[in-house]
């Protein structure tokens, strides 16, 4: 007579090739062999149930089979949620409706509140349901699970996509004669200390680095404005982190900053400079001592400075976005900004699979805020505006001497 162990061998050499019939039906003739005990001793052998086996030796006695192709016959199986509640999808339907976000006649809906907190109403509603299968009649209705996307820029310009245009028309145009074109912009200002940092890092299992548990710091806590200037022809980026505030002197500092460490060494011949910035922040096209320094900018580089402004709400499409910032905070995701030194050397670390490479330094000079520029000081701008929205795009020329 086999011993559990024999059986348990036999069943092991084959089991994973046979489907759940031919499983049960294994199992049964082998139990009609043994006899008296024998379902307990296969039960030990395989692990399927006293029932299941008990239906493997009738089906055996009564010589039922089923259509080729097929484990069970026609109609055998557990029955669907909705064949035993046939008003479940209704009653999901008008739970969820005033919930449902996004167009009503698009083929693709989704809702705010968790499966769980479904699945309990629909309970309390005489609907027994698993949060587990309110998500898969969700799906099967045309739902899923989504975030925001932000695609909503407020109320367009008419001018938006003619000044998209301009722009890149003037920048093709820049690199063609070989002008520097340059992506300016000031990135999210970092708190210094050990605060929370979106994204994770690879680390050794259950070895999270401890945080503060909250980042509502002090005034007095200091800050990081990091400050980059992208050059979009030879893809490499200069980032200056300034310790003060984020101005409008701060921004052209950073500027004269590229120039000196990099740019007049990369261009020198050329007598012109283009840079394409947001309508607002430090860079703004509406500020004047945005402009004021950028005047005196160009009265020490001899460069003839054109500024091209993204228009409001659109500053996502200046490439510094999407081309150094992105992949500055991918970066040092996870890793706490403890100190000034952490964040140049996480910054000037940063590189691609095509070959960025990232310039960083750290600026601890004072750019007060509340500069008032006068209109006597703005007369003396060499400002020459486009004939193009000339309060977008204009270029800022060198004093004659």
């Amino acid at each position: 007579m086999k011993t559990v162990t024999q059986l348990r061998q036999k069943f092991a050499s084959v089991w994973s090739l046979l489907d759940e019939r031919t499983r049960r039906l294994m199992a049964a003739s082998e139990a009609r062999t043994l006899g008296y005990g024998g379902i307990s001793q296969v039960r030990r052998a395989c692990g399927l149930s006293r029932k299941a086996i008990a239906k493997g030796m009738r089906e055996i006695k009564e010589g039922m089979s089923v259509p080729p192709g097929r484990i069970r016959r026609p109609g055998a199986g557990r029955k669907k949620l909705i064949t035993h509640d046939p008003r479940l999808p209704a009653a999901l339907d008008r739970l969820i409706d005033p919930e449902t976000r996004g167009d009503p006649e698009s083929p693709l809906r989704w809702i705010c509140k968790s499966t769980r907190t479904v699945a309990a109403q629909l309970t309390r509603q005489k609907h027994p349901i698993s949060h587990v299968k309110v998500s898969q009649l969700l799906k099967e209705q045309g739902y899923s699970l989504q975030s925001n996307r932000k695609t909503e820029e407020g109320e367009d310009h008419p001018d938006r996509d003619a000044q998209f245009r301009h722009i890149n028309t003037q920048v093709k145009r820049a690199l063609t004669q070989g002008t520097p074109v340059i992506s300016v912009d000031t990135k999210k200002k970092e708190l210094l200390g050990n605060y929370d940092n979106r994204g994770q890092q690879w680390r050794s299992a259950k070895q999270p680095l401890p945080v503060n548990g909250h980042d509502f710091p002090r005034p007095d806590v200091p800050r990081a404005y990091p400050y980059g200037i992208y050059d979009v022809d030879r893809n490499t980026g200069f980032v200056n982190v300034g310790t003060n505030h984020d101005t409008g002197a701060f921004a052209v500092a950073s500027i004269r900053g590229w120039w000196r460490t990099e740019g007049r060494t990369l261009y020198p011949q050329t007598r012109d400079l283009l840079i394409t910035a947001d309508g607002g922040g430090s860079n703004g096209s509406r500020l004047r001592l945005w402009k004021l320094e950028l005047q005196k900018l160009a009265d020490e580089t001899g460069l003839a400075i054109a500024v091209c402004h993204f228009p409001p709400g659109t500053s996502k499409w200046n490439k510094i976005e999407h081309r150094l910032f992105s992949f500055i905070s991918s970066n040092w995701r996870g890793e706490p900004l403890r100190d000034y030194e952490t964040i140049v050397q996480l910054i000037a670390r940063t590189t691609t699979a095509k070959g960025l490479k990232v310039t960083c330094r750290l600026d601890r000079r004072k750019y007060p805020t509340g500069r008032k520029v006068t209109d006597e000081e703005m007369k003396r701008v060499n400002l020459e505006r486009s004939t193009f929205h000339g309060d977008w795009n204009y270029t800022i020329r060198p004093q004659s001497t």
